[in-house]
């Protein structure tokens, strides 16, 4: 069968790849075309266009590269069309795959598949209309979405799993590098690993790194590691270190991880990596406006925390140090309380436990592969 996928940046080129693969032992015959990256290349089929041409995020770059988005969905509406695939699986993304997949719901009879679920429950949960009516099946990486589709607006979707959590596992059971071994390949001293994960752009970057350097560097007896993105130049991160003697190591996130004893990190799936990693953390996200948004989370936002540990739990597992809660003093002594024989350290390591079972044990690629297979061939 002919499978058309559409991916909007790096992390999801990640997911699709995977889910291309487990495609393929379902499907021997599976060809792809795709809107994706180099990780699905490398699996196979067509690359139409490359993700990096796609990504836009907030309003001004939006606003300024409307022309080249308009563009691109229109090239990809009628690639669509011209194919003619079996099934249009759109991963995460939401503001460009829900255009395509009105466009196809509406002139096709193809059916849409959305893997990665719009996270519709922090905000624009009016696009719950959208989704009822153009996507034919929704598979979601997140056990607390159940409930907020099903029941709360009566719409069936597929839990499959957490991909997350198969590669943290994968990587651990293949990682065989000593921290000796680590420190000493990346110049490091023997000291403690303090982990800094300061977000994947440029913006969260900027905002967030000062003052988590500021306030880990009062930890002397640990050294501080940075965790640089793939696509961030060292240069950009150096900008901000100031005196700080912290290293900055691109593409090695899981193991900086694998060997360091707490971590200072940004919301998104960072804080569900290192929570898999049993590594204790403090989430820190700075923002414009800190008591608007303050007052927003309280009588706005409809989610009661920002980190994917905490809402997978349900509860406040980590420490969310967002809008004005955002202060060097707060993030040191927050640290404090999460290192070796603080008592913060082994609550929230007992509290990870739960976020594990709550995950299942379900491998999402393969999982999500197998009803997508099981429904066409229906």
């Amino acid at each position: 069968m002919k499978y058309y996928l559409i991916v909007g940046e790096a992390s999801g080129d990640l997911h699709a790849s995977r889910l291309m693969m487990a495609l393929q032992k379902y499907d021997s015959n599976a060809e792809f075309r795709f809107l994706g990256g180099d990780l699905m290349s490398e699996v196979g089929g067509q690359c139409v266009k490359h993700y990096k041409e796609l990504a836009y995020m907030g309003f001004i770059p939006v606003l300024l590269h409307l022309p080249i988005i308009l563009k691109n969905m229109k090239l990809c509406k009628e690639d669509i069309a011209k194919w003619q695939p079996d099934a249009v699986i759109l991963v995460d993304y939401p503001g460009f795959n829900l255009n395509i997949a009105k466009y196809v719901k509406k002139h096709t009879k193809i059916p849409v598949y959305y893997y990665i679920s719009p996270k519709i429950w922090a905000w624009k949960e009016w696009r719950i209309r959208s989704i009822k009516r153009d996507i034919k099946e929704l598979f979601s990486i997140l056990p607390f979405e159940v409930p907020f589709f099903e029941q709360k607006h009566n719409y069936k979707i597929h839990y499959v799993g957490n991909p997350t959590v198969e590669e943290v596992a994968t990587f651990r059971s293949e990682y065989t590098e000593s921290k000796e071994e680590f420190c000493e390949r990346n110049e490091l001293t023997n000291q403690p690993i303090i982990a800094i994960l300061a977000g994947s752009r440029r913006q969260e970057i900027k905002d967030n790194l000062p003052s988590m350097l500021e306030a880990a560097k009062h930890f002397e007896d640990y050294q501080l590691v940075v965790a640089g993105a793939q696509s961030i130049d060292e240069s950009y991160y150096r900008k901000f270190l100031g005196s700080n003697n912290a290293k900055i190591l691109k593409n090695e996130t899981y193991n900086i991880l694998s060997h360091s004893t707490a971590a200072l990190v940004t919301s998104g799936t960072a804080t569900l990596e290192t929570a898999l990693f049993n590594v204790p953390q403090v989430v820190c996200y700075e923002t414009p406006l800190p008591h608007l948004i303050r007052f927003a989370f309280r009588h706005v936002i409809k989610v009661k925390y920002i980190s994917l540990v905490n809402l997978i739990a349900d509860k406040e597992i980590v420490q969310e140090l967002l809008a004005d809660r955002f202060r060097v003093y707060n993030i040191a002594n927050e640290l404090y309380k999460i290192l070796p024989g603080q008592t913060g350290r082994t609550a929230m390591l007992d509290n990870y436990q739960s976020v594990r079972e709550r995950l299942g044990t379900s491998i999402a690629p393969e999982k999500a592969a197998e009803i997508m297979v099981t429904l066409l061939r229906q």
